[in-house]
């Protein structure tokens, strides 16, 4: 599985990710929307499972779609909530992505927390499923604690 930290911007991301089979880590800059969509169609092309994070945002509504065409999972967090887990006050893009990975990779996220089963203070709760398995009619579904939510995508 490819498990990718997306600091998500209207003009661009900025990413870190890891292979979980190969333990390979990476980061980089992509440009929107055609560098970007290119770089997670090779994902799907390798024919890897893919997970993405990233903070709630208005602007990335075309990017939660190409990740349900890929099939992809997608978990949107609150930013306040994630905020709480950065260690450093220093904010940077790099370090934002690098969060999102680590909260994505410490405690593996699963679709329970949809069922309210989040563990409250842990990374669980600062990010929620949104993978194209949630229901279709639910766009903006309430779970686990305050500011968190289960959106679809489609």
């Amino acid at each position: 599985m490819i498990i990718i930290g997306c600091d998500y911007h209207p003009g661009f991301q900025q990413i870190a990710f890891v292979d979980t089979d190969s333990g390979e880590w990476n980061e980089r800059k992509l440009g929107h929307r055609e560098e970007a969509e290119q770089f997670y169609r090779q994902l799907q092309v390798r024919g890897k499972k893919v997970r993405v994070g990233m903070e709630a945002s208005g602007h990335a509504r075309w990017f939660e779609r190409l990740l349900t065409e890929l099939q992809f999972e997608l978990w949107i967090g609150d930013a306040a909530e994630i905020r709480t887990k950065r260690v450093r006050k220093q904010k940077t893009d790099r370090q934002d992505a690098e969060l999102l990975l680590r909260l994505l990779i410490e405690e593996p996220l699963s679709t329970n927390l949809g069922s309210g089963r989040g563990k409250s203070g842990s990374a669980a709760t600062a990010l929620a499923s949104a993978s194209a398995g949630a229901d279709a009619h639910a766009h903006h579904e309430p779970v686990a604690r305050a500011g968190i939510e289960r959106r679809s995508a489609a």
